[in-house]
Order: C-alpha cells, then sequence, then structure tokens
C-alpha cells in the first residue's frame, strides 16, 4: 500500500530549501516532506506562506498502547499545511480540517472552499486557480486526508481495518493533529478542528478525546446528526422539505425567502405536526387531513400521499416525489439538483444528482491557472508538480472500499453528545454551526435539534444557515459569507 513515499525535503527552483529538523520540538517527525513557498491574495490582503506536505505515522490508538495491543497496526497520514510566513506564528490560528465519508478525502474543503488554490471546469478540463476565499489571512490552514484517503494509506492491508472506526480514526487524526502542533512548535497557537458531513462527527470525538490538545474551537460544517424516536426524525426533516420545494417553486413564494419559509416549517414542526404525530390513531380524522393539508402547502407534496404515508414521510419520499410529475427526483446532498426518474441505475452515491451539483454561477475572472502535468489529474498536478510532493501513491479523492469497511461502535454516531461532553469539561471550548437549507442527507433542523438536545450551550455555540445545499461553499455567495463567518469565529 505504502508505495515509495520518498524521505526528505524538496528543494523547488528558485524557492528556499529549509532545514525542517531545527523545528523539531521533541515530537515525532514527519517520515516524508515537500517544502515550497509563494504568495497569494486572499481577503484582499497580499501575503507570502509556504507549504508542506508531509507523512506522519498514524496510529488507530495511543501508541503506548498499540505497541503491545496491536503490533504492526500502523498507517500513514499525509498532511498538507499551509502557514503564513509574513506574519508573526505564534497568536495565529491554526485549523485543522477535514471533509467525511467515511472514506472521503479533504479534496472539497481544500480544493473547493478554503485552500490558497480552487478546482475549476470539469473532467480532463478541471485546473487549479488562485482562491480569493482562502482563511490565510487569518489562520494557518492544515489539511487532514485520514488513512485510506489522499496519499494516506495503512501500513498493510490488515493494518486498515483498525483505523475504519469512528473511534479509530478519530484517535489516529487527533494523535497526527498533536504532533503538528508539536513538531512546528505551535503549541501556544489557538487551535481549531474543522469537520464537513461524517467530519463533523470526527470532530466531535476529537474534542470528546482530545482534551490535552486544548482545542479553542469546533467547527461544523452539515452536522451528521440523527434524532431518535418515532416523531423527531420526521419532525426535523420537514423545514427542509419545504426549502426545497421553495427552490423549485413548488409552492407559493408570496415574496418569502427560503430562510423564512423554513422558519415557517419550523414552527409548524415544533407545533401542530408534532403533535398530530404524538396522536397517532387516536388523532380524528379530520384532524389529520387538516395537518395533512397544511403540509402540502409547506412541502408541495399532493395531500393524498401525506395521507398514504400517515403523515410520515422519509427523506426518499419527498425527494422522488416533490417533481415526480415532470419526470424528475431532486438530489440528496442538495436538492436543487434534479435527475430523471427513470435514468440508468448507478452506483450509490453516484446515484445522487447532488453529489457534484455546481449551481449556476456568473462568469468569473481566473487568476493563477496551474498547467497540469501529462497524465495527471488537476489533483494529481498539484500535488506533485506545483508542491513537489514525489510518491508513486494515487490520490484517492472518495474510497469507498473505505466507506463499506467502516465498523460503527455503540454511541458512535453521537456527535452533539460528544460536544456537549467536551464542552461541559472545558468552558472555554466554543463551536460553530454552518447548514444548508437545501441539504436532505443532514438537515439543518435535525442538527440545531441535536445540539439544544445534548446540551450544547447556545451562548457558545455560532450557528448560519445559508441558501445552499450540503457543501455551502459551492455557491459563491454561499463561500464569500460562510468565509466572513469562520474569519469572525476564529480571529483573535
Amino acid at each position: 500500500m505504502l508505495r515509495n513515499l520518498v524521505l526528505g525535503l524538496v528543494l523547488v527552483a528558485g524557492l528556499c530549501q529549509i532545514a525542517v529538523a531545527a523545528e523539531a520540538q521533541d515530537s515525532p517527525a514527519p517520515s516524508a516532506v515537500a517544502l515550497t513557498r509563494h504568495s497569494g491574495l486572499f481577503n484582499g490582503q497580499p501575503l507570502t506562506y509556504e507549504a508542506r506536505v508531509e507523512a506522519w505515522r498514524a496510529m488507530p490508538a495511543p501508541a503506548e498502547a498499540s505497541a503491545t495491543s496491536m503490533p504492526g497496526r500502523e498507517g500513514q497520514i499525509v498532511t498538507t499545511s499551509y502557514v503564513r510566513t509574513d506574519a508573526p506564528a505564534g497568536p495565529r490560528p491554526v485549523i485543522f480540517l477535514f471533509n467525511g465519508g467515511p472514506g472521503a478525502s479533504t479534496t472539497p474543503l481544500h480544493f473547493g472552499a478554503f485552500g490558497p488554490k480552487r478546482r475549476v471546469g470539469e473532467g480532463a478540463n478541471q485546473q487549479m486557480v488562485d482562491n480569493p476565499h482562502s482563511l490565510l489571512d487569518v489562520a494557518d490552514l492544515v489539511f487532514i486526508d485520514p488513512v485510506g484517503t489522499g496519499y494516506s494509506r495503512p501500513a498493510s492491508p490488515d493494518a486498515g481495518q483498525a483505523f475504519w472506526s469512528p473511534t479509530g480514526d478519530a484517535l489516529s487524526v487527533k494523535g497526527v493533529i498533536a504532533d503538528w502542533l508539536g513538531f512546528h512548535g505551535r503549541q501556544a497557537s489557538p487551535r481549531y478542528v474543522l469537520g464537513q458531513s461524517y467530519g463533523t462527527t470526527r470532530a466531535a470525538l476529537i474534542a470528546h478525546h482530545g482534551s490535552a490538545l486544548k482545542l479553542d474551537g469546533v467547527l461544523l460544517f452539515a452536522l451528521v446528526a440523527r434524532p431518535p424516536g418515532l416523531e423527531m426524525p420526521y419532525v426535523t426533516t420537514l423545514p427542509s422539505f419545504a426549502a426545497s420545494a421553495w427552490s423549485h417553486g413548488r409552492i407559493p413564494r408570496q415574496g418569502r425567502t427560503a430562510g423564512q419559509v423554513y422558519e415557517a416549517a419550523v414552527e409548524f414542526a415544533r407545533t401542530d405536526y408534532v403533535s398530530a404525530l404524538i396522536a397517532g390513531a387516536s388523532l380524528p380524522p379530520h384532524a389529520r387531513r387538516d395537518v395533512a393539508e397544511a403540509m402540502s402547502d409547506l412541502i408541495g407534496l399532493p395531500v393524498d400521499l401525506i395521507l398514504e404515508k400517515d403523515l410520515r414521510l422519509s427523506r426518499a419520499d419527498f425527494y422522488l416525489n416533490l417533481l415526480r410529475d415532470q419526470g424528475l427526483r431532486t438530489g440528496q446532498l442538495d436538492a436543487r439538483a434534479t435527475r430523471a426518474l427513470d435514468a440508468p441505475a448507478q452506483r450509490p452515491p453516484y446515484d445522487d444528482p447532488g453529489l457534484n451539483y455546481i449551481p449556476p454561477r456568473p462568469a468569473e475572472a481566473l487568476t493563477g491557472a496551474l498547467p497540469v502535468a501529462a497524465g495527471l489529474s488537476a489533483v494529481e498536478s498539484y500535488f506533485k508538480s506545483h508542491l513537489a510532493f514525489e510518491t508513486a501513491e494515487t490520490y484517492e479523492s472518495l474510497n469507498l472500499e473505505v466507506n463499506a469497511a467502516w465498523k460503527w461502535g455503540e454511541g458512535e454516531d453521537q456527535a452533539p453528545q460528544r460536544l456537549a461532553e467536551a464542552m461541559a469539561a472545558d468552558p472555554k471550548l466554543r463551536v460553530f454551526w454552518a447548514a444548508g437549507l437545501f441539504d436532505l442527507s443532514t438537515p439543518a433542523y435535525a442538527g440545531r435539534y441535536m445540539l439544544d438536545q445534548a446540551g450544547v450551550p447556545a451562548d457558545r455555540l455560532t450557528s448560519v444557515l445559508f441558501e445552499s445545499g450540503h457543501s455551502v461553499f459551492v455557491d459563491p455567495d454561499g463561500l464569500s459569507a460562510l468565509g466572513a463567518a469562520v474569519r469572525d469565529f476564529v480571529r483573535p
């Protein structure tokens, strides 16, 4: 699996070579390093920075325990760091970022949101261009690809399973964060972890198990939350159904924004709707129809279908029926996306039209386009040519084998509870939560409901909702607003 990751420091033509060994602070050193220096304009601010691609020893449990109980079960996690060089490092925050899956690399956050370069174009026409929205003006950034994604690999085929569970995964990433902070002498810097989708579960578990990291904050994009019970799974999805119906014009807009429709649906869901579901079979037929009609006005589905489903609508009930009269279904990750109902079957998650949805956007001036090396993807070329990282590995953007091998333990999918426990143990820990109104896979109100029920203190929670899907940053306005909100959260 680990094929020829080249050791040592890489010198790029015209760039300075720096002795990495001098930086070590009695912490484990990375086994492979590529260092390059660059400049850019981020949030209107010109600055210089260095990029480091580093391979770290990864363990799915504390090293002292693994040495005896898990011999040979280790791997390598490759991080890509961007550190500003024209400002003092000490007070600058460090943000550790990762996506979800499980089995997803950090590609969306790295090359779609906050890295110094952004990937644009389709297929063979993809290229890397300048990303003025990068957070480098206010924080140093460390993008982490967990074992089995990106260039990160288990040491042997048998070693992978130890990493592919919520706790094994979180402990390995936590260990690399600690090693990065120690090796680079950043123990005094404010530090944050930022996860998207399943990455929110990873972030919560890191906070739960990583009190020694002394995190200043946890940022959650598209929080994975699973409300329990016979009523709340349906109550918490209804507001996203309403906002999504608004996006397709399937309900009267009457001058309302998607956010206003969402809030109206939240109010209905918390009152008349949940009361009807609790009543169950004792709800009189006329009252049941009244609720179905009110639901139809909110979410655009026929009253008879709602009654047929006994007022309890699954996500599939919604996304397969909202546009059925047009022969279309909506996406789950982004309900604005559509696909023909009779389209050829595809392997999940590729059957979801919201997976790679890019909303219409005005033409933009692209600068700093990088040449793509022959035979390589834009991402591979970026790492191997622009960042000078030498490896025979192929970058795994999405590894469905990791996803299939994932083993869940009891309670490990409840990120809000783990966060609340970490916040109770550390009164200074803060949480940032961002959600898209058109995201049916991790519905916004489900996230807020579970944060509230877990006991996350409202005075230490920053919440921001966007007219977008699962990945807020695919909308130009969303990326700009998201960047501004994150800057406010992490700015010293």
